[in-house]
């Protein structure tokens, strides 16, 4: 007798046809490198929603504003059913035709997504490995020193002196790196971002141009910032603090500013030098962040997007997180309507 088929082997076969389902349930998104973006559950345009459609992590969905997320079966119950599984099963099973299935057909289509996933997951893992191996080039053959190059530059021009800082922040370098939207190299702001044990495991890119007063700036661009490689659970660390020591080493009861962005976390860091200030790199990514247990003090710093509720469910998490973790958690937003840096440049 065949066994009935389980909510995971949906979104497996869900998962195997994913750009087909992201076409039907997302018509508004746009294909982006190996996801799927669009606005969020509802459909709107935008970027704040990721759907994996090709490489590792196949079907994988995240909102970034919201920080839901899940495989292609939550997707379809996120989308269509205000997350009710029971109806989002009820609704796959007739998309992927597999409820009028005879039982036969049904194993053979089993062992074909078996094979199909085992296939994906080891070339998943060979693409993953070959984007960490070129990201941690791409920082390694960087200019380290960024006194008077275009990062500096820019940098002063959002009024964030680095020199003004304990020591230089040794994640950020220099280098021109080559920008598929303009199919030319740029002037970019290379940062590494390390996992909890230190090791890099992507690099996070930010295009500049000089504009005609002198100044630098963020290039013109669709998207001016990039990531390549996986950040999950990843850290751009700015500033030690007062203690000078690692994140890995640092001391007991230290306390830990976490900011979203680089600029909004060096702005930080040159107003607070004496503390320890991250970026985490998307607001939905705080949550995930794997801190030492000597850190007993976090302090997020969130842009104030105003009635964001996706943001603040993002925001939300990360505070549950760190409390069940029996940390010390505050919250510090800047005014309506601006970042941190906005602040700073009208100090």
């Amino acid at each position: 007798m065949s066994r009935s088929i389980s909510a995971s082997e949906i979104a497996q076969m869900l998962a195997s046809r994913i750009e087909m389902l992201c076409h039907e349930l997302l018509p508004g998104g746009v294909r982006e490198g190996v996801e799927w973006r669009v606005g969020s559950c509802a459909g709107e345009k935008g970027k704040s929603m990721a759907v994996r459609i090709k490489g590792s992590r196949l079907g994988v969905w995240s909102d970034f504003s919201s920080g839901e997320k899940g495989d292609a079966l939550d997707l379809v119950a996120a989308v269509l059913f205000r997350g009710s599984k029971k109806d989002a099963l009820s609704w796959s099973k007739s998309w992927l035709g597999i409820d009028t299935l005879d039982h036969s057909r049904l194993e053979q289509r089993r062992r074909e997504v078996k094979v199909e996933a085992d296939k994906k997951s080891k070339d998943a893992a060979e693409e993953a490995k070959k984007k960490r191996t070129v990201a941690r080039k791409m920082w390694l053959e960087a200019e380290s020193d960024i006194l008077k190059t275009p990062v500096h530059l820019y940098l002063l021009g959002r009024e964030i002196d680095i020199r003004t800082l304990p020591k230089l922040p040794r994640a950020l370098r220099y280098a021109m790196t080559y920008c598929a939207e303009k199919k030319t190299d740029l002037p970019t702001m290379l940062a590494a971002v390390i996992d909890g044990k230190g090791k890099q495991i992507a690099t996070h890119r930010t295009w500049l141009s000089d504009q005609p007063d002198g100044k630098w700036k963020k290039a013109d661009l669709v998207t001016s910032k990039k990531v390549l490689g996986g950040f999950v659970s990843g850290i751009i660390p700015l500033n030690r603090g007062a203690s000078g020591k690692s994140l890995q080493k640092a001391p007991e009861g230290d306390h830990i500013i976490i900011a979203e962005g680089i600029e909004t976390a060096l702005s930080l860091a040159v107003c607070c030098p004496e503390k320890r200030v991250i970026a985490a790199v998307a607001v939905n990514n705080i949550a995930n962040l794997d801190l030492p247990k000597t850190i007993s003090q976090v302090t997020l710093a969130v842009d104030n997007d105003g009635e964001n509720a996706q943001s603040g469910k993002a925001v939300n998490a990360a505070i549950t997180r760190f409390m069940n973790e029996g940390r010390v958690v505050s919250v510090a937003r800047s005014p309506v309507g601006s970042d941190f840096n906005d602040q700073l440049q009208e100090i």
